[in-house]
């Protein structure tokens, strides 16, 4: 091939792979030569080998098994197919696809072992020889290693004194990767043990050094474990940021430093040892501690006393006997030794540590001491000088029996303690006989006294001298047990009559503290038959000791007290004394006196114990008062008596006299007892009986317990209250009653009062209130619920019981009851009603031939305040059965009174024949409800089952205790001419309950008799239904109403149209009359024969007024077309005609009637529904019509909404004559008659035509209606 061939294979130098990149340039100078050769053979085979443009690749260490990690490509210029392969010593690592050249990995790599891998790549094409080349594989590293913590474990110890800031260890943790993995930060992750203050104990540097932050402790913790946690920087790892952390444990260990004194143990330390105990005998052992525990250094002892027969061990702590222990010899038998415990080494500031304790060391006598003989006088010994062993004193000779040597002051002691110092004195000698020693036995220390037993061995002339030996014994020591000593004795010698005493003994008495001077014996003197001086006696006392407390007249042998504050009988009970009689030569003669100490009542008594004693109420109380006299036992200084105080509590008890046994008189009562804690002091006098008698006091105190052991008691005996009728709610207060119960704690003193259950008594409610301690206070209230009326309350008051109930915690109480009555006092709440009697016909003269009051109205109310006077509304005038219009108006005045007087002289028979005077009464004290009379009202015949009335009733109880049944009690009719008349059975009463109350029907039960003419006095009664029963009564006063006072109007438009308009018709209609409207029946008219209109429908209606009056149909006529705004209206509403209801007319004054309506305004008119057959009624009024308020927008409460039979028109019509109208045309219908005994079935007859078929009617009427 031609040169230019090169440029081609030269080109493909500088676009190999990747992977040969940075040898670019060193290809550039190789590749041409190696090139050549290939290209001269492929001249002569026409085919070149394969050959490698890659030496380096990169491949991440994280790189899974099976992907790819590079892509072997060989370039071969025929493009014929090449095999791959690779070789070497890494090439286990990779796996290569002979065709593809595509190289996965197939072993795991890690850079940290193995960073640079070295591979031999050969690729063939099947023809040429195999060209192979060496390929470097560089392992990218991933952040695929943790810091890893070298050097471990980490542990390490450090003083507890350690400073503030100061570097605890330096932890160090390696990661293998490079780059931000490779640097890793620190923390303290955990402290242990946990605790806010241990987790901000220590902190660590960014090159792992621990430093701590706060002061160490050893007695608080003695070890710490810190979690240390390593996280390097991060990096990539399996394409994703990674960080790596791992975390280990440094465990620190507190140093403890001496830094605290030692401390004993089990202090306080006693213990004790006898005396003369062997050297080294163990006492005790004390035991200190190093506080430091963790130092626990060596603990020395010692002993800081001087001078003390006791050792301590240096290193044990035990206490041994040191020295030779003579209890008598120490200035005290309790040995109290400081003991020292120091540590060995000194504490951290250089200071030695020690602590001291006292140990008490009891050295016990042993009887080791012998008794021993002292030259002394008690108790001016000094038993610290040498025992002595002789003695000497002089006797007379002869000298009676028991009278002591004189000049002989022996003491004899023994320093031992109690018992061991016990011991006994005896003689002993050749002159042992002649005197006896005394005391014979001695405890401790005592005198010792030779007392002559046999005078006449001591005898001058057998011997001027006499020698005994005195002997203490002490039994209790055998080894070292006696002391003696010699007594020398020298007899003193007489002449041949020495004074004499009647008595050698004489027996004294004197009362201990008697003043100096008491005289204890007058005279004791002695015979001396000598004469002259020999003769002459002198009397002195011996020993010389007993002048202290005795003396004597040197004349008269009188012996008197010499200091009687040394005379106490407490102390020392009796005394010997010799009384010597000395002649005037000296001769001696000695009696015994045995001086006794009398008691005298010095000591007063001593009460043992105190007295607190507890018991409950109801109890009795015994006791024993304890006490004890030091004065003479079985003297009467020393008996004891017991005697009660006078208190506030004396006369509850008694007490034996002689025992002090005390006892309550009978059981206790706390409510006895002012004292809130229910304490009783009792004083308690306890004297002996000398003289002078002392007594000492004391007090007694008993606390008696509150028990529930009252009832409950009212203050008073009853009580009576006093509350207006219907008074207003929310607990009106009526009264209170007030209880106290005795008790003496809130809890059983705590009333809670009730009503009995009985009549009347759920009419009110009773709230206990606490007034004081075992005061409270029941407040009676009235029932909000219920309100009361006094005239239908028999009787006028309630009785009521009320309980008082004291339940403690243990359910065990009491209960009182009182009456209470309440009084129901009458508020003017009923309307006057005026009586039937009164109410006769009166017949009067004319011509003014009857002056003055011709008839006295009487009217009753039954409230108890009450003002009646009597009100005219209307005159109206009669001749015959027409009006005589307004000729006798001012004939008649009625007074307020009641008096109806003649008013005039032109009383004219001819003109009037009968006057007619509508009238009311007026209670001018009313304070709530209708004033004014009222009646109910009725038409003459009335159907059976017509509803004429309502009433209403309540009850609050519940349940049967609530339900309420209506009924009659009795029906009167009382005449117009007064007579009254009982019925029965002509009224009934239906009962319906509502929401919250009963409501009875009055309804007709038998038809009414027309003929009779008057009111109907109907009492209707409420009762509940469960005993005990409670009943209720009204009045009610029905008048009937005659037929002919029915109007019928006739209209222009259809039945459907004024039954649609019949509430506007009926307040226009309302409004020109001022009375009440009750509409009978709206029906259809065909034949209008009768009028000269042409009307569609007929409306019966009734106009009636309160009083009982009714309007006619000229009356109506009249009052219509007089009021031109309502004619006006009511044209407008198709009003044509108004024809009369009956076949004849009253005539009366339609003026008259008006002035009577317009007497009333709706300000003064009892507001309520008062409609027969509704249930729009007013409680409180006996009659419901009269009740209406004449207001025109007032529902009067009728539902003209259903079908009924029609009625008949009157005979006599009234056109209407609308202003401006002139076209009305008259038409005739006919309606079918409602009742075969309507008195009008004459006019029915005639209208000969079938009835039509729609019509409206009230229900609560017939043929008969109001």
């Amino acid at each position: 091939m031609s040169a230019p061939a090169l440029a081609p294979t030269g080109t493909m130098v500088h676009h190999g792979e990747r992977g040969v990149c940075a040898h670019r340039l060193a290809g550039r100078m190789a590749w041409p030569s190696l090139l050549l050769l290939p290209f001269l053979l492929a001249a002569v085979s026409s085919n070149t080998a394969p050959f490698f443009n890659m030496t380096l690749v990169y491949v991440p260490e994280d790189l899974e098994l099976g992907q790819q990690a590079f892509q072997l490509a060989a370039i071969d210029i025929d493009g014929d197919p090449l095999t791959y392969r690779i070789s070497g010593p890494d090439a286990f690592y990779f796996s290569v696809d002979p065709k593809t050249g595509n190289v996965t990995l197939r072993s795991s790599l890690d850079r940290e072992l193995q960073a640079k891998l070295t591979i031999m790549v050969e690729v063939s094409d099947g023809i040429n020889e195999v060209v192979s080349r060496k390929l470097t594989i560089i392992v990218d590293d991933r952040n695929d290693n943790v810091p890893v913590f070298q050097h471990l474990p980490y542990e390490t110890s450090i003083p507890e004194n350690m400073e503030l800031n100061s570097i605890i260890y330096t932890v160090f943790a390696d990661d293998r990767d490079n780059g931000n993995a490779s640097k890793v930060s620190y923390s303290i992750e955990e402290v242990i043990p946990d605790s806010m203050k241990n987790h901000w104990l220590f902190y660590i540097l960014p090159n792992g050094s621990v430093v701590l932050n706060g002061s160490l402790n050893y007695a608080q913790n003695t070890f710490y474990q810190l979690k240390i946690l390593a996280k390097d920087g991060g990096g990539m790892l399996h394409n994703m940021l990674t960080f790596q952390q791992s975390s280990t444990y440094l465990s620190l260990t507190i140093q403890d430093l001496p830094n605290l004194d030692p401390r004993f143990l089990n202090e306080p330390y006693s213990g004790s040892v006898p005396e003369n105990c062997a050297l080294g005998t163990t006492v005790l052992t004390v035991t200190a501690m190093d506080r430091d525990t963790g130092v626990n250094d060596e603990i020395y002892y010692s002993i800081t006393n001087a001078s003390i027969p006791f050792a301590i061990n240096t290193t044990t702590g035990t206490i041994t006997v040191s020295g030779p222990l003579d209890r008598e010899q120490l200035p005290s038998e309790e040995v109290l030794l400081e003991v020292m415990a120091r540590e060995k080494n000194r504490d951290i500031h250089n200071k030695v540590a020690q602590a001291s304790t006292l140990v008490t060391v009891m050295v016990t006598d042993v009887n080791d001491n012998k008794p021993q003989f002292y030259h002394c006088s008690l108790p001016s010994c000094n038993f610290s000088t040498s025992a002595q062993n002789n003695f000497r004193g002089n006797i007379v000779e002869h000298s009676s029996s028991r009278l002591p040597v004189s000049n002989l002051s022996i003491v004899a002691h023994d320093p031992d303690k109690g018992i061991n110092s016990n011991y006994e004195l005896y003689l002993q000698g050749p002159n042992a006989s002649a005197f006896t020693v005394s005391p014979a036995k001695i405890v401790g220390t005592g005198e010792v006294q030779l007392l002559v037993q046999d005078p006449f061995s001591v005898d001058y002339e057998i011997s001027h001298v006499m020698v005994v030996q005195i002997v203490a014994n002490d039994k209790g020591n055998p080894m070292d047990c006696c002391s003696t000593a010699t007594v020398t004795i020298n007899l003193i010698d007489s002449n041949d009559h020495i004074p004499e005493f009647v008595q050698s003994t004489y027996n004294l008495s004197v009362m201990e503290n008697s003043p100096a001077g008491t005289i204890i014996s007058p005279n004791i003197t002695a015979y001396d038959p000598d004469s002259g001086v020999l003769g002459q006696i002198t009397y002195q006392l011996l020993p010389e000791s007993i002048r202290k407390i005795f003396t004597v007249n040197a004349t008269t042998g009188a012996v008197l007290v010499q200091n009687g504050s040394l005379l106490d009988r407490e102390t020392r009970s009796i005394y010997y004394a010799n009384l010597q009689a000395k002649d005037g030569d000296n001769l001696v003669g000695t009696t015994m006196l045995e001086i006794t100490v009398l008691d005298d009542n010095d000591m007063a008594p001593i009460i043992t114990g105190s007295y607190f004693i507890s018991v409950e109420e109801g109890q009795n109380v015994s006791t024993q008062i304890q006490a004890i006299d030091n004065d003479e036992p079985g003297n009467r200084n020393s008996e004891l008596g017991f005697k009660i105080l006078p208190g506030p509590f004396s006369n509850n008890f008694t007490i034996n006299a002689a025992t002090g046994e005390m006892h309550s008189r009978e059981p206790l009562d706390r409510e006895a007892l002012e004292d809130e804690q229910g304490q009783m002091v009792v004083t308690v006098e306890v004297y002996d009986h000398g003289v002078p008698q002392l007594s000492t006091l004391v007090n007694v105190t008993i606390t008696v317990g509150d028990m529930n052991d009252n009832a409950p008691m009212f203050l008073n005996q009853s009580y009576e209250f006093s509350v207006f009728e219907d008074s207003p709610g929310r607990r009106f207060f009526v009264g209170e009653v007030e209880g106290i119960d005795a008790d003496q704690t809130e809890i059983n003193s705590r009333i809670s009062f009730l009503l009995q259950r009985s009549s009347g008594s759920s009419n009110f409610l009773i709230r206990s209130s606490r007034l004081g301690p075992g005061h409270y206070g029941g407040n009676l209230s009235m029932d909000p619920d219920l309100s009361l009326d006094y005239d239908n309350l028999q009787p006028k008051f309630f009785s009521l019981v009320v309980l008082a109930e004291n339940t403690a915690a243990n359910n065990v109480g009491g209960t009182a009851n009182v009456s209470v009555v309440v009084h129901i006092l009458d508020i003017n709440d009923e309307p006057p009603t005026i009586l039937p009697a009164s109410l006769q016909d009166v017949y009067v003269s004319e011509n003014g031939t009857q002056r003055g009051v011709v008839h006295t109205l009487v009217a009753s109310d039954p409230d108890t305040n009450h003002s009646l006077v009597f009100e005219e509304l209307a005159v109206t005038c009669f001749k015959g059965a027409s009006s005589a219009g307004e000729v006798c108006w001012d004939w008649f005045v009625l007074a307020l009174n009641g008096s109806v007087l003649v008013n005039s002289s032109d009383i004219d028979y001819e003109l009037c024949d009968r006057v007619v005077l509508t009238l009311r009464a007026e209670d001018l004290r009313t304070k709530k409800g209708n004033r004014y009379s009222q009646n109910v009202v009725v038409p003459e015949i009335s159907p059976v089952d017509l509803q004429v009335a309502t009433v209403k009733a309540t009850d609050v109880d519940s349940e049967l205790r609530g339900t309420i049944t209506f009924s009659i009690v009795s029906v009167v009719l009382v005449e117009d001419n007064g007579v009254s008349r009982p019925f029965e059975n002509l009224f009934k009463v239906v009962t319906t309950p509502e929401q919250d109350s009963y409501v009875g029907s009055i309804q007709v039960a038998s038809n009414l008799d027309g003929s009779l003419k008057g009111q109907y006095q109907v009492t209707v009664e409420a009762r509940d239904g469960e005993a005990p029963v409670h009943a209720a009564q009204t009045v009610l006063n029905i008048f009937t109403v005659d037929q002919s006072y029915r109007v019928r109007l006739q209209f222009m438009k259809t039945v459907d149209e004024v039954q649609s308009n019949s509430k506007n018709i009926k307040a226009a209609l309302t409004t020109a009359t001022k009375a009440g409207v009750y509409i009978v029946a709206i029906r259809s008219m065909e034949d209008t024969r009768a009028s000269r209109v042409e009307a569609k429908s007929v409306m019966e209606a009734y106009f009636v007024y309160s009083n009982g009056t009714a309007l006619d149909v000229n009356q109506l006529s009249v009052l219509i077309q007089s009021n031109p705004l309502v004619l006006a209206e009511l044209v407008n509403l198709g009003l044509a005609v108004i024809v009369s209801g009956a076949s004849y007319k009253r005539k009366l004054s339609a003026m008259k009637a008006l002035k009577a309506a317009t007497t009333f305004s709706p300000a003064t008119v009892q507001q309520g529904a008062g409609i027969p057959g509704t249930n729009q009624y007013n409680a409180e009024g006996a009659n419901p019509m009269l009740n209406l308020s004449f207001d025109p927008s007032h529902d009067l409460g009728f539902h003209e909404d259903s079908s009924s039979v029609a009625s008949m028109n009157s005979l006599d019509e009234n056109i209407v004559n609308a202003p401006g109208d002139d076209n009305l045309k008259a038409k005739h219908g006919k309606v079918q008659l409602t009742d075969p005994t309507d008195e009008e079935v004459l006019v029915a007859a005639l209208n000969l035509k079938d009835p039509t078929k729609t019509a409206y009617t009230n229900q609560t009427f017939t043929t008969t209606d109001l």
